[in-house]
C-alpha cells in the first residue's frame, strides 16, 4: 500500500449526488493499494498513520499524532499513487492492485483507523471525486508499506 499523507485544517470529498464529507484539524490519507498488499499491510500502515508524530507541540516540534490532538482523517482510494512515469509521457497504471482486491484493502485501513478512535470520513472508491483541502505546514508524508 501507499499511502500520501497531508496535514490539514481542514479537508472535505464531495462526490456527485451525495452530501460532502470532511474533516476539520488532522489528516487526508489517499490511499494506492498494489497487487500484493494484504489485510495486515492496511492495520499496520494505519496503526502507523494514527501514531505519526507530524503535529506541532507547544515549543513548535514535531512530537504530537493525530490520535493526541483527537484529529480526524479523510480517506481517500487514490490508484494514481502506483501511477509509473518512467516511460513516455502517460503514467502506467498497470501496478495498482485491481478494484476487487483493492476496495475492501482501502476499507480495512479505513476501519482500523476508526477502531483507534479516530474520526474517519471516506471518499467513495472508483468514483470521481472533488478532494478540497488546506495542507497545513504544508506537511506531507509519503509511506509505502514495502520500505
Amino acid at each position: 500500500m501507499r499511502l500520501l499523507l497531508q496535514r490539514v485544517s481542514r479537508a472535505q470529498v464531495r462526490v456527485a449526488g451525495e452530501e460532502p464529507r470532511g474533516v476539520g484539524r488532522g489528516l487526508v490519507a489517499f490511499v494506492g493499494v498494489g497487487p500484493n498488499d494484504d489485510a495486515a499491510a492496511a492495520r499496520r500502515l494505519a496503526e502507523k498513520t494514527a501514531a505519526l508524530r507530524i503535529f506541532e507541540n507547544e515549543q513548535g516540534r514535531f512530537d504530537l499524532s493525530v490520535s493526541d490532538v483527537r484529529g480526524g482523517v479523510l480517506v481517500v482510494s487514490q490508484f494514481t499513487l502506483f501511477g509509473d512515469c518512467s516511460k513516455g509521457r502517460r503514467p502506467d497504471f498497470t501496478g495498482a492492485g485491481a478494484p476487487a482486491a483493492a476496495e475492501p484493502l482501502y476499507r480495512a485501513y479505513a476501519e482500523a483507523l476508526a477502531a483507534r478512535g479516530l474520526e474517519v470520513k471516506t471518499g467513495t472508491f472508483g468514483a470521481h471525486m472533488d478532494v478540497e483541502l488546506v495542507n497545513d505546514g504544508p506537511v506531507t508524508i509519503w509511506i509505502d508499506s514495502e520500505s
